[in-house]
């Protein structure tokens, strides 16, 4: 009886064991798998992650570039505007710092001549206006027509109001300065009496 009990104890023993082996076994597989992630990562969706990633930058970069060259088409429309406005009333400045000078002439040309030496005078003066007005009209300064017009406040400069029966309302009847486009522009408007 003690041999058989000893092997009956003897493989209870050892059936322990491998029951142990097989927990300890089992419990380092399950320890494994928990330090590695469940999902393998398969190659291919790894490439199309990257090449999705490349697109979105490459589109990125391609609105930036628009953007920059948008920027510059309205930088070189802008400065190609200011150019075409300068060079338009390059003669503004001018323009504007002879007009009381023509002014000057005009006041002293309606001088009455008694003799021939003021006549004459008046002549060589007239003569200088006449060029220093050809001179402006070259670079585009007209003078505005005020008397008979109707008053336009963009043109016209009211500083009188009166009633004249030959004008109708709201009609320039008199003109005490002139006033002058330049091209398109209104350099300085004119001085005027409006009919009420």
């Amino acid at each position: 009886m003690t041999k058989e009990t000893n092997n009956m104890v003897n493989e209870e023993m050892e059936e322990k064991q491998n029951l142990q082996e097989e927990n300890t076994t089992a419990e380092g597989a399950v320890e494994t798998e928990e330090n590695q992630p469940e999902v393998e990562v398969n190659p291919l969706e790894e490439k199309l992650q990257e090449i999705k990633l490349l697109k979105e930058q490459l589109e990125a970069a391609d609105n930036r570039y628009l953007r920059l060259q948008a920027d510059f088409d309205n930088f070189r429309r802008r400065t190609r505007l200011e150019q075409e406005a300068s060079e338009k009333y390059r003669a503004q400045k001018l323009a504007t710092d002879l007009l009381p000078a023509l002014d000057n002439f005009e006041r002293a040309m309606q001088m009455e001549a008694e003799n021939e030496q003021t006549k004459s005078l008046l002549q060589g003066m007239e003569m200088v206006y006449r060029s220093l007005v050809d001179a402006l009209k070259k670079e585009g300064v007209e003078p505005i027509e005020a008397v008979g017009k109707e008053f336009d406040p963009h043109q016209h400069h009211a500083v009188m109001q009166g009633e004249d029966s030959n004008f109708g309302s709201n009609v320039v009847i008199d003109e005490f300065q002139k006033g002058y486009l330049l091209k398109d522009r209104v350099i300085r408007p004119s001085m005027v009496k409006v009919n009420l």
